[in-house]
């Protein structure tokens, strides 16, 4: 399953909506379905990661890589067995007047096609969910409001 979301222009800087992608343990305060996000470790500009995200009734541990190329994309990708592909990327642009655009790339196909067939009806993932809920959280950090 292959997924794109593009978000509307924000009055912020590339920087700042970088800023808030980049906070990966902060996740599971603004975004739906992170229960947890832990940094394993730091190479480089490459974060290891395990987190937990809730897909309905289901608890799902992964481990995930994140490659921060600052101030324009973070690629996220897992090599997890449940998984037939995981992959996520971030891709931030600048926009007219200084503000900038998110935008969320992501492919996600599980090895069970009995469990793929129930995230795909219960639309479990909402990448709309996702962007709005960075929007909502550059909102309050950059400007004190709270979409």
């Amino acid at each position: 399953m292959l997924i794109e979301s593009t978000g509307s222009v924000l009055p912020f800087s590339c920087e700042q909506v970088f800023d808030v992608a980049a906070d990966i343990e902060r996740y599971p305060e603004f975004l739906p379905g992170w229960r947890s996000a832990r940094i394993l470790r730091r190479q480089s500009n490459i974060c290891f990661v395990e987190q937990v995200l809730a897909l309905g009734f289901l608890r799902v541990q992964i481990a995930t890589e994140a490659v921060l190329l600052r101030p324009s994309r973070i690629d996220i990708s897992s090599s997890d067995g449940r998984f037939r592909a995981f992959s996520c990327s971030l891709r931030i642009a600048a926009a007219g007047s200084g503000g900038c655009t998110l935008t969320i790339q992501a492919q996600l196909t599980l090895r069970s096609a009995l469990l793929q067939q129930v995230l795909n009806r219960a639309r479990l993932m909402s990448f709309d969910g996702l962007l709005s809920a960075y929007e909502a959280r550059v909102h309050q950090i950059y400007s004190g409001n709270q979409r």
